[in-house]
C-alpha cells in the first residue's frame, strides 16, 4: 500500500498536499473503474423496448411491397370442421425462430367469399402476423352475425387451430370489406380486449359507435355508391370517441370494390396500423403520424396524433 501515498517532502505541508492529489486522483479512476465494470458484469442486459417487433425497420418501400421479409404458408379450414363461422385460409409466417405473432381475421362483404380479400393473406403474414381470412355462414349475412362470425374465428385461431402455438391471443385485430367492414366495427365494439380494427369500405345501418374502444381505422372510396363515404365511413369514423386512436382514410376516385383487388394504399395503411396497435410497434407510426397528405391515391386523411396507445 505504500505506493499509494506520496513519499515526504521537506519543502512544508503545502507541498504534500499538492503533491498527493494527483496520486488520489488516479485512486478515484481506479475505483470508479472497477465499480462500472462489476456493474456492468453483474447487471443484465437490457431488453428489447418492444419485444412483439416482427421483422426488419420498415421503410416506405417495405410497407408498399408485395411481400415481406417472412416467408410463409397456408392451412385450409374446412366449414365442416369449425362452429360459428364458415371456414377459411390461414396465412402464417414459417418461421419458429421469431417468436408468436399477433393474429388477424379478415372477413368478406356481401355476396362474396374469402377469394375476394385472399390478397391481404399473404401480404400481411408475410410481415408477420398470422392472417385468418374466412368464409360467412352464408354469403348474405348481416353485419352483426359477420361481427360475431370474425370473433369465432379467432377463438377458433387461437384455441384449436393446428397453428396456434404460433399466436400470442392477446394480441389480435379484425379487419373486413362492405358488410364485413360493418362486422369488423361489431366485433371491436363487443370485444375490447382487441387490439386493432380496420373497417374497409365498410356498410352498417348502424352509424354511432361511440362505445367502441378499439383503436380503429377507417377506409373509405370516394367514389363509392354501395356504402357512401357521407353515410357510413365519415359518419362511422366522427362518431368514435375522440380520445381513441382512429384514423379515416379515403381512397382517391375508388369504387366500393376498391378491397377487393390488390391496393398499395389499403395495405401500407392497414399493415402501418395493425403493427403500431397489435404489435405496438412504434417504428410504424412515422407512416401514420404526422397524418398523410392528400394525394393522387388519398382525397382526405383525418386522425389524431401521436397516437396514446
Amino acid at each position: 500500500m505504500s505506493v499509494l501515498t506520496s513519499p515526504p517532502t521537506s519543502s512544508g505541508s503545502g507541498e504534500k498536499i499538492s503533491r498527493r492529489r494527483p496520486w488520489r486522483a488516479k485512486v478515484a479512476g481506479v475505483f470508479a473503474g472497477v465499480l462500472a465494470l462489476s456493474t456492468a458484469v453483474a447487471s443484465p442486459a437490457p431488453a428489447a423496448d418492444n419485444p412483439y417487433e416482427r421483422g426488419p425497420d420498415p421503410t416506405t418501400a417495405s410497407i408498399e411491397a408485395s411481400r415481406g421479409s417472412f416467408a410463409t404458408s397456408t392451412v385450409s379450414v374446412s366449414r365442416l370442421a369449425v362452429s360459428g363461422f364458415g371456414g377459411g385460409t390461414i396465412y402464417y409466417p414459417t418461421s419458429t425462430t421469431a417468436g408468436t405473432f399477433g393474429a388477424i381475421s379478415i372477413a368478406p362483404g356481401f355476396t362474396a367469399t374469402q377469394s375476394s380479400i385472399a390478397w391481404l393473406g399473404p401480404r400481411l403474414a408475410s410481415q408477420g402476423f398470422v392472417v385468418f381470412t374466412i368464409d360467412t355462414i352464408t354469403t348474405s349475412d348481416q353485419p352483426d352475425s359477420r361481427g360475431r362470425q370474425l370473433l369465432a374465428s379467432l377463438d377458433y385461431l387461437t384455441q384449436q387451430s393446428s397453428v396456434r402455438s404460433r399466436i400470442d391471443s392477446s394480441r389480435l385485430g379484425v379487419v373486413g370489406h362492405s358488410m364485413g367492414g360493418g362486422g369488423t366495427l361489431e366485433a371491436a365494439r363487443s370485444r375490447p380486449s382487441l387490439q386493432a380494427a380496420v373497417p374497409l369500405t365498410g356498410w352498417n345501418l348502424t352509424k354511432n359507435w361511440s362505445t367502441l374502444r378499439v383503436p380503429t381505422l377507417v377506409v373509405g372510396a370516394e367514389a363509392d355508391t354501395i356504402a357512401p363515404v357521407a353515410t357510413h365511413s365519415i359518419p362511422f369514423y366522427t362518431s368514435l370517441p375522440s380520445t381513441l386512436d382512429r384514423a379515416y382514410l379515403e381512397l382517391r376516385g375508388a369504387s366500393h370494390f376498391a378491397p377487393n383487388t390488390s391496393n398499395t394504399t389499403i395495405a401500407k395503411y392497414t399493415l402501418s396500423w395493425l403493427k403500431r396497435f397489435i404489435d405496438n410497434d412504434t417504428r410504424y407510426e412515422q407512416f401514420l403520424c404526422p397524418i398523410p397528405s392528400t394525394s393522387l391515391s388519398i382525397s382526405d386523411y383525418r386522425g389524431n396524433c401521436p397516437h396514446t396507445s
